[in-house]
This record gives C-alpha cells, sequence and structure tokens, in this order.
C-alpha cells in the first residue's frame, strides 16, 4: 500500500469518526471553572480550545476551502464566514439573546449537508438549478454559526464585569482555533492534490460530509424532541421575586442557610435532587443586589452541559421548582459589591445538601 493510499483512507476513517465527537461537543467542567475565573486570556484560550474541538464548525469552513486554491479567494470566503459568525456571537452575547442551542444545532449541521452538495455541484446534477450565490450563502449560515457559539457561550453563568473585552477575547479565540485548524486543512488538501487518488478523495469526503452532516441532524432532531418532551411535562416555575410567599408558608421552611460571599467573588451552592423532585425556596441578601443563575446539570453527565432556570441580577429571589432530570440543582452567585454579601437560603422539598454528606 503505498503513502498516499493509507493517507486517503486514514483520512476518510477520520470524517467517520468526527460523528461522535462533534455530538459530545460541549463546555467541559474544567472550561466552565475556566470561565467562572473569568479573565480575556482564559476567554482567549477557551475560544480556541472550543473551535477546535468544534467539529461541525470545522466540517463547514473544510468545506468551503476544499476546492479553493488561490489564496485571494481563500482570504475572501473564510473571511465572510468569520464576519458572520463574529457578528452573531458579540451581539447575541451582549445583548443575551438565547435560542435553545437543539434549535440552533441541526441548523448548523444541514449547513454541512449544504457546502458538501455544493461542492459536488449537486444543485445542477440533481436538481437542475443555478446554486445560490456561495458568499452569500456562508455569511448567512456564518451568522446561525455564530448564534450556535452564542448560545454554547451564555450556557454559562458569564460575569457580568468586563462582558464585552471577555466575549471578544472568547471571538478571538475561536479566530486563533480557525487558523490553526485552516492551516491543516490546507496543508491535506494540498498534499492530496498531488495524488492519483484526489478524484476519488474530493468525491467520497463531499459525501462523507453530507452522510455525516445528515446524521448529526438526525441526532440534534432526536434530542430536540426529547428536551421539548421534557420541558412540556415538567414544572420549572417561579414566583415572582417581589411577590411575597403565603404566610402559612413563610413559617414552615425545612431549613435556614447562610451562605456568605466575598467582595467581587462568586459562589456555587446546589442540592442533589431525583426526577420531578420538589423544591420550594426563597433566598435574600437584605438589598444588596448578586447576579445569579439557577440551573441544573444531569447526574452523570460529562459534556459541560446545564439547564438555566432563571438568570437575572436581584437582591432575592423565591419559587417553586420540579426537577426535570436527576441531578443537581442550585443556584450560582457573583458578588458585583465592594463589599462580602450575606445570603439568607430557606428551604423545604426532596433534595439532598451537597455540603453535608
Amino acid at each position: 500500500m503505498t503513502i498516499n493510499k493509507f493517507a486517503f483512507i486514514a483520512f476518510s476513517l477520520c470524517l467517520v469518526m468526527m460523528a461522535g465527537e462533534a455530538y459530545a461537543h460541549g463546555m467541559s467542567a474544567a472550561e466552565k471553572q475556566a470561565i467562572i475565573d473569568g479573565g480575556n486570556w482564559a476567554y482567549l484560550k477557551l475560544g480556541a480550545t472550543h473551535m477546535l474541538t468544534g467539529y461541525d464548525h470545522l466540517a463547514f469552513v473544510f468545506g468551503i476551502v476544499f476546492f479553493l486554491t488561490n489564496f485571494r479567494d481563500i482570504v475572501k470566503y473564510v473571511t465572510a464566514f468569520t464576519l458572520g459568525h463574529s457578528v452573531t456571537l458579540i451581539l447575541a452575547t451582549l445583548y443575551s439573546f438565547k435560542l435553545n442551542y437543539y434549535f440552533v444545532e441541526p441548523v448548523i449541521a444541514l449547513s454541512v449537508c449544504y457546502i458538501a452538495f455544493h461542492n459536488i455541484d449537486g444543485f445542477r446534477k440533481y436538481l437542475g438549478v443555478e446554486p445560490p450565490n456561495m458568499l452569500a450563502m456562508i455569511v448567512g449560515f456564518g451568522l446561525i454559526h455564530g448564534l450556535g457559539l452564542s448560545t454554547r457561550l451564555q450556557e454559562l453563568p458569564l460575569s457580568v464585569d468586563g462582558l464585552l473585552m471577555n466575549t471578544i477575547s472568547f471571538n478571538v479565540g475561536i479566530e486563533f482555533g480557525q487558523i490553526i485548524a485552516l492551516a491543516v486543512m490546507l496543508g491535506v488538501l494540498a498534499f492530496f492534490r498531488q495524488s492519483e487518488y484526489f478524484p476519488t478523495f474530493r468525491r467520497l469526503a463531499n459525501y462523507l460530509l453530507i452522510f455525516w452532516g445528515g446524521l448529526l441532524f438526525l441526532m440534534q432532531m432526536h434530542e430536540l424532541e426529547h428536551a421539548t418532551s421534557t420541558d412540556s411535562t415538567s414544572e420549572v416555575a417561579a414566583t415572582s421575586d417581589t411577590a411575597p410567599l403565603p404566610a402559612t408558608e413563610q413559617t414552615e421552611w425545612k431549613e435556614e442557610i447562610k451562605i456568605e460571599i466575598a467582595a467581587k467573588w462568586e459562589l456555587e451552592y446546589k442540592f442533589r435532587m431525583k426526577k420531578d423532585a420538589k423544591l420550594q425556596y426563597s433566598w435574600d441578601t437584605g438589598g444588596d443586589k448578586l447576579f445569579f443563575d439557577f440551573h441544573g446539570e444531569p447526574k452523570g453527565d460529562t459534556t459541560g452541559y446545564f439547564k438555566s432556570y432563571k438568570e437575572s441580577t436581584n437582591s432575592k429571589s423565591s419559587g417553586f421548582f420540579t426537577a426535570p432530570f436527576e441531578g443537581v440543582h442550585g443556584w450560582y452567585w457573583k458578588n458585583i459589591n465592594n463589599k462580602p454579601v450575606t445570603v439568607t437560603l430557606r428551604v423545604k422539598g426532596d433534595y439532598e445538601r451537597m455540603d453535608k454528606k
């Protein structure tokens, strides 16, 4: 077996293996901690890592540059994609515009199918029509990819301090990761163009991209159906933060917990809960406002996924909650004040405190 043939087979297998990797693409626990700790460098590193493991985004970029050999064309089309995803990533994050990523991810998967279908001249061969303007489509798909990146970023409890610079740093990291991946892609493509197997590689690679994108689309749609079903059958309701709880309920708390948060610091407080377990809660600081994110993490999850139930900046919050899945549920608080703040948390229900064995 020649080296060229071996490399061709190895690369084809990598395309197939990417499907499983892309499905697991998400924020790890270590990445979440890095974003909580803050710092522009941490955001930049997180962005680069996220892009280099974001095989759905990389597959789309690979499809863009597949037939490009002119440096000017490469810069033009990659820049179009970069501008598209940068605009929506930054604006959506700054203005807290969120879409359920189960809606965004299937479209990103279809964008991979689209670019590969374009590469095999599918519009003319199979549909008998002229293909849409490629540059415009790349910008459009870039906007959607940016929404996906922003949605993933906003799953984390972002600090309200320095949000603009942190978001820009994350985006710069995305671009660094993209440049690294692009250099590898162009090297691989240049290598295969010198090979007699390139015509076979060209067809197989793009058909595999279509298959991979379609498979990813089906998996994401399955997750969307599951998530929609879960949300529709679970109660994740919170009372108004300004509305008092009934007087009969205020004297029947199971526990009252004092939690001190240092100035300009953050802290998480969680409960272990079974699926459909109930929790009634009320917390207040006596007037000092905190940024908070009430959220849950499924038991056994290794992708870094968490579901945010309520996110705001306030001095108190109260409500009734039914766990949509088994796992840990509770609060992330960010003290934006220049002094320590004590949170008085009152709870009752079916739970296990994580600070107690």
